[in-house]
């Protein structure tokens, strides 16, 4: 019997505790502590940062603390961030068939694993996946508020908008499938500088309008794709926590921005008439 390679966590450790106990109590601990700018509804999307757990967990954890309601729905995880660390044409998917955490293994989505491949823009390589942190960090908040699930993970490099748009079309499925995005905002700003900068930013989000650019946001291309297709599909915005490392563990001289966003199915009766 040929074993399904796996992916080992390569920030644990660094990113976030590699002593499960510790991990766990750690993020048990920020989602109690959570508190987000407003209660909503359970979300379809999330745009969560990714830094270290000191830096951008507790505001990651007012977007995870969101989900919990989806513990027993949500079986599938679309998982798109961008790729820091290796030059990506288009999407990366790991050869890997399952990525590890202090916290267990998540098994891939093999039936969208090999669906995916059949788009030209579409690459299969372990090199981008092996010390990328934009989706790994996701994982351990990921394992905590949901049951058993299989995971999409995609790493996104030179792309369009309207590619990652008809990728997340391809994977929208129903309630049973959660699209998280990964992204930090502005970087290495002065305090007052970066809050003025990642407040626009997050103004131009709640209007569902891409063209963020790279300055804006590490993930842009990710986000953007989500914008162009949540209006689509029905789904409103939401602000759940807008902060930067100056606020949480970091000096205020060259601050790194997050942000934790909810993406909102708009009830039916609550469109507006399409003409």
């Amino acid at each position: 019997m040929i074993m399904a390679s796996i992916r080992p966590a390569a920030v644990a450790g660094q990113f976030y505790p590699s002593d499960p106990r510790v991990l766990r109590t750690q993020i048990e601990e920020m989602l109690a502590g959570a508190m987000p700018l407003e209660v909503v509804p359970s979300p379809k999307a999330i745009v969560v940062p990714h830094a270290g757990y000191i830096y951008s967990g507790p505001i990651a954890a007012t977007a995870y603390a969101s989900i919990a309601t989806l513990r027993e729905t949500v079986r599938r995880v679309v998982l798109l961030g961008p790729a820091h660390r290796e030059l990506v044409r288009g999407f990366a998917l790991p050869a890997a068939q399952a990525f590890a955490t202090p916290l267990g293994t998540v098994p891939l989505s093999r039936e969208d694993w090999l669906l995916l491949q059949q788009r030209p823009e579409v690459v299969v390589d372990d090199r981008p996946h092996a010390f990328e942190h934009s989706l790994e960090v996701q994982l351990p908040f990921l394992q905590t508020v949901l049951d058993e699930f299989k995971l999409v993970p995609i790493l996104v490099g030179a792309a369009t908008a309207e590619q990652v748009g008809e990728v997340l079309q391809q994977l929208w499925g129903g309630p049973e499938t959660l699209v998280v995005i990964s992204s930090d905002l502005s970087h290495y700003h002065a305090y007052d500088h970066a809050r003025q900068r990642d407040k626009a930013t997050v103004e131009q989000v709640l209007r569902l309008r891409p063209g963020i650019d790279h300055e804006q946001a590490c993930g842009a291309t990710p986000l953007n794709g989500l914008l162009q297709v949540a209006g689509q599909f029905g789904l409103e915005p939401h602000l759940l926590d807008l902060r930067n490392s100056g606020d949480t563990a970091g000096d205020r001289a060259r601050v790194v921005g997050y942000a934790s966003v909810a993406f909102c199915e708009i009830p039916s009766h609550a469109r507006p008439l399409q003409h």
